[in-house]
Parts: structure tokens; C-alpha cells; sequence
């Protein structure tokens, strides 16, 4: 969450100064260069704090600490296929293996 809000307030300072500087004339190439880098330099001051927690929730992402994301799906199938190997345990359910090739 900290990353999206983080990615929206750099969205919100771009799209300001892309359109005054394509009201300004300076072409679009040049418009999106100069928004961009304002942008990134006031986020840069200003923002610090919301900068080092989407910095923190993407390191807790992808060092592999974080808890899985799992939809409604893949969490009903996983209660049912328990149930079910709870009810019988002569089922054994092995789909963390891959299948045999013949």
C-alpha cells in the first residue's frame, strides 16, 4: 500500500507540470523531461517518509519475508483440500510434485 501511495503522489506532481509544460510550448519530449525530473526532485525533498516505506514494502516483497498473496480462490481450494485429506487420510494429495514423464 505504502508503494502505491508513494507511485499516486509522484503521479500527481507529474501530470501537473507535464500539462503546464505543454501549455508552456516546450514540446512533448522536453515536457515530459522537465516534469519528470521536477517531479522526481520533489518527491526526492519532500516526500521521505513515504519514500522509505514503499522502499521497505518492496524489500519485504521480493526478499521473500512477506506472506504470500493469495486470492479468495486459492484459499477456498486450500481449506477444501484439507477437509478433504482430514476426512480421509488414506487421500494423499501430492501437487507440490511434478507429474512422472513416461
Amino acid at each position: 500500500m505504502a508503494f502505491l501511495k508513494y507511485s499516486l503522489i509522484r503521479m500527481a506532481l507529474f501530470v501537473p507540470l507535464f500539462v503546464l509544460f505543454v501549455f508552456l510550448q516546450t514540446g512533448w519530449l522536453l515536457a515530459v523531461i522537465f516534469a519528470g525530473l521536477i517531479a522526481f526532485a520533489i518527491s526526492y525533498l519532500f516526500f521521505q517518509k513515504q519514500r522509505d516505506a514503499a522502499t521497505a514494502a518492496m524489500r519485504e516483497r521480493f526478499t521473500g519475508r512477506a506472506k504470500p498473496i493469495r486470492s479468495a480462490l486459492e484459499i477456498e481450494d486450500a481449506e477444501v483440500e484439507d477437509r478433504l485429506v482430514d476426512e480421509n487420510p488414506v487421500v494423499k494429495v501430492e501437487n507440490d510434485r511434478r507429474p512422472k514423464e513416461f
